[in-house]
């Protein structure tokens, strides 16, 4: 069975590179890539706050993302929350999903000029191999 663990070792394999789908007010599915990783024991991704993404998670509080390195994969759905915009949890974030940075002073002004926001899933499910 999936765990926490799987999705811990899908994001060193590939970065973090994930996929993130939430509901459309009209049901249909948005999905977008990100980069993702998991932070006390929730998987995280930093976005723009005026996207798609983050008022579908305001509006329903749910969200599913999805791993893949190679032929393994896992999936995680649950409640969604906007975790906020403190430039340390977006540091914590960034890293997580396999970041580094050279100057986080720079890091920090280029996110709170694009507006950016740290968000977290709560793995209500996963789903994998």
């Amino acid at each position: 069975m999936a765990d926490i663990d799987l999705i811990t070792r899908l994001v060193e394999k590939d970065h973090g590179l994930s996929v993130v789908s939430t509901t459309r007010p009209d049901g249909t599915i948005q999905t977008s890539v990100v980069n993702a990783g998991v932070l006390d024991r929730e998987v995280v991704f930093v976005a723009r706050s005026d996207t798609r993404k983050v008022a579908n998670i305001e509006r329903t509080g749910r969200a599913a993302v999805t791993f893949r390195a190679g032929w393994e994969w896992a999936a995680v759905e649950g409640p969604a929350r906007i975790a906020g915009s403190d430039p340390q949890l977006l540091r914590d974030v960034f890293t997580a999903a396999g970041g580094t940075h050279d100057d986080w002073d720079e890091y920090d002004r280029v996110m709170a000029l694009e507006k950016r926001v740290a968000v977290a899933v709560t793995p209500e499910r996963i789903s994998g191999n």
